[in-house]
């Protein structure tokens, strides 16, 4: 969610702080802001909205300085206004905050007790306020900080600015990530690495429960009790052109397109395809030793974990409990030695399936990470990691993200089934060699489908509520489309299980309402098919998503009939992928929605 950006300069910071939050838009935001020490002073500029808002007010009253710190936030605490938006500042110090002070009612009224008056409703200001009240008490600028760390709770990744300390910043985290970067004679500090990688060429992650003082000299890390503590500093290797849009208009229409590249990279990695067997790397899992598989995620990652239940169960006869993470780690699920538990999160830093991961380790469970950012806190804390390598991934509705986990989860699938013994070699090769052919039909389906695609969006724009159906794995494929149709178009959207039509949902049928049916032809097709007709025979107005062998099987009229390319049942929920993220997206161009950062959502939830 949040952005956070700070540096301790050489030369003026304004405009590279904003546009290091431009490369962090894609986290969600809601308002954004800059403050900078010039002429010895806090100077601070504020704007809802987008950061052109921001920009437009720098610009009609500029301000700059060598030192500095930008946020773009996210609301949890107060509506999105000028008023609410980061950095707050409380007598001479600054603060941006990234994640939810729990106890900010309890410091808030004491603190009003004391004298103070607060002109915000968020929680961050409870900080600044607090730190504002130990300075004047006496306090040295290190000194209050870890004061103010012993009296809050909750999750934060804070960077702190006094105005009697011009070259130097204040930070801590506990939970959301933040990070410090390295550059010549100057040094930054930053939610994500992206945020750092056009000005700094190394890179530390700070760990829960750290503190760091920066200046331009570089970084002195603690503990919150001041204990020195060390933090291993690696090359920062992201490329600022990998978050170009290109020639398309979105970010999600770029990223819909580089699926077929990225995920031969994904498959490349965890299969051997000039011996058609999938690689085991060394990671210390051995899949002939898991008793049961536990799966933790949110949101999209969920359902490609969803999608990889059914393939380990029916090729590797493992038994895998999957839950939503915020579920998950509060049901207290037994958890025991010879489980294995996976956590899916593209950003690494989701905090409900961080805290899943928590609790499987303490009871005892090897865990394994299934992540995008390889630096992220989900790799570090888990046993083995596992890397999607979808590149970024900047539009806040996931594409790449989820192929490639699919391609991971399916890949994971075969080892598993390989070294539990209920895959033959044979089978093996020829599911192997199944993978290496779904970037090739993947670019043949986005050539395809995309002008079908393009009109039939303009028609499903009229309609308030759709329902998607499917079965087996197309079912988690109906519900990841009607995540992406309600998240980017705010069209009300349901998937189903297709058999579970008749058990409520068909009460909802009628000529203003679309269903979107996901069938290729494979066992379930018939049984799909039939529900297809109890559709129909109530007037419902059916989109159907299939491949050339079930359009010739089915006579029924729809409203619109998309076929892909015949394929093989298991590697169809990578490639049924794409018509259902074309679908939302060119349904969200039409009506005129934000594809890339929808109302109210952001890319990386750090906060329960």
């Amino acid at each position: 969610m949040c952005g956070i950006v700070g540096i301790v300069g050489n030369a003026p910071v304004s405009e590279r702080m904003v546009e290091a939050l431009k490369r962090l838009e894609y986290r969600g935001y809601d308002s954004a802001g800059i403050a900078v020490i010039e002429d010895g002073r806090i100077a601070r500029r504020r704007a809802p909205g987008k950061l052109e808002n921001l920009r437009a007010v720098v610009a009609e009253s500029p301000v700059d300085g060598v030192t500095g710190i930008a946020h773009t936030r996210w609301a949890t605490h107060g509506v999105p206004n000028e008023a609410n938006a980061h950095p707050h500042i409380a007598g001479s110090v600054a603060v941006v905050h990234n994640g939810i002070i729990e106890n900010f009612a309890e410091l808030k009224a004491e603190l009003i007790a004391a004298g103070a008056a607060f002109t915000s409703d968020t929680d961050t200001e409870v900080v600044a306020r607090m730190l504002d009240h130990y300075r004047c008490a006496g306090m040295a600028p290190r000194e209050a900080v870890l004061a103010m760390l012993a009296r809050v709770t909750g999750a934060f990744a804070l960077v702190i600015l006094f105005e009697d300390r011009p070259d130097t910043l204040y930070v801590a985290r506990f939970g959301p990530p933040l990070a410090v970067g390295y550059g010549d004679g100057e040094m930054f500090v930053g939610s994500d690495a992206i945020a750092l990688a056009p000005f700094a060429h190394g890179i530390s992650y700070l760990e829960d429960g750290d503190m760091a003082i920066v200046d331009r000299d570089g970084v002195e890390f603690c503990d919150f009790a001041g204990n020195p503590v060390s933090r291993r500093r690696q090359p920062l290797q992201l490329s600022s052109m990998l978050i170009d849009k290109g020639n398309h208009r979105h970010f999600m229409e770029k990223e819909i397109f580089d699926q077929p590249e990225v995920i031969s990279h994904t498959l490349g990695h965890y299969c051997d395809f000039a011996s058609e067997r999938v690689a085991v790397d060394g990671d210390g899992i051995d899949f002939s030793r898991v008793s049961r598989l536990q799966i933790a995620a949110c949101g999209t990652a969920y359902l490609s974990g969803l999608i990889g239940k059914y393939w380990i169960e029916r090729i590797a006869r493992l038994p895998v409990e999957i839950d939503v993470a915020s579920e998950f780690r509060y049901r207290e699920i037994p958890v025991s030695k010879e489980d294995l538990a996976l956590f899916i999160s593209q950003s690494g830093e989701t905090a409900d399936t961080l805290a899943s991961l928590r609790y499987c380790k303490e009871s005892g469970a090897r865990t394994g990470a299934l992540v995008n950012v390889t630096g992220s806190t989900i790799a570090r804390e888990a046993d083995a990691v596992f890397p999607i390598l979808a590149g970024p991934e900047i539009s806040v509705a996931s594409t790449k993200a989820f192929t490639c986990q699919l391609a991971l989860m399916a890949s994971l699938a075969l080892r598993a089934g390989r070294e539990r013994g209920t895959l033959s070699e044979a089978d093996e090769r020829l599911m192997v060699h199944q993978l290496s052919e779904v970037p090739r039909l993947m670019s043949r389906v986005l050539h395809d489908v995309q002008p079908k695609i393009e009109r039939l969006a303009r028609e499903l724009s009229r309609f308030h509520h759709v329902l998607y159906l499917g079965r087996g794995t197309s079912y988690p494929l109906a519900l990841e489309g009607a995540l992406k149709l309600k998240e980017i178009t705010y069209i009300h959207a349901e998937g189903y299980a297709a058999g579970e039509l008749k058990h409520g949902p068909i009460a909802l049928i009628d000529e203003n309402m679309p269903v979107i049916v996901i069938a290729p032809h494979d066992r379930f097709f018939e049984k799909t098919v039939s529900n297809m007709q109890e559709v129909a025979a109530r007037d419902g107005r059916i989109i159907f998503i299939t491949d050339e062998s079930g359009a010739k099987a089915s006579d029924l009229k729809t409203m619109e009939t998309i076929v892909l390319p015949d394929m093989p049942e298991f590697i169809a929920p990578m490639v049924f992928s794409l018509p259902i993220q074309l679908l939302a997206y060119h349904t969200a161009v039409f009506m005129g929605t934000d594809a890339d950062q929808p109302r109210n959502l952001a890319k990386a939830v750090t906060v329960e």
